[in-house]
């Protein structure tokens, strides 16, 4: 069993935790906001870094938004120095790829209240 793992009660059901999820919904919808605007995913990442809970569940959601901007922002910046010689406008495309799957993922477990099986991952 994971630090992840939610345990046989399932959600915990006290205030703190649906603030702790409110707060997971907004970070991965400023992601996606990110698309038309950085700061929106700046602001989320901001946000996701700053969460300190103890709750397992929302803790696997802030580390993988964390993750998620993190190394989002190393393939961006590859794709962007690529782009010069073409192969990046490739790296580009998968890194927005990657990036709405983890979040529409990320999205639709936190909204069902379920934690992200492994926020460490690369891939989803």
């Amino acid at each position: 069993m994971s630090d992840y793992d939610m345990g046989p009660d399932g959600p915990r059901g006290n205030p703190a935790d649906d603030k702790d999820r409110t707060i997971a919904i907004v970070i991965y919808i400023l992601y996606l906001l990110g698309f038309g605007g950085a700061l929106t995913a700046v602001v989320g990442v901001a946000l996701a870094h700053s969460k300190t809970t103890h709750d397992p569940l929302w803790r696997s959601h802030f580390d993988y938004q964390v993750r998620t901007f993190w190394l989002g922002l190393a393939a961006l910046v590859v794709g962007g120095i690529l782009s010069l010689v073409l192969i990046g406008y490739l790296i580009l495309a998968w890194w927005a790829l990657w990036t709405v799957i983890r979040v529409v993922k990320g999205l639709m477990l936190a909204i069902n209240s379920e934690p992200v099986d492994d926020p460490q991952t690369l891939w989803w």
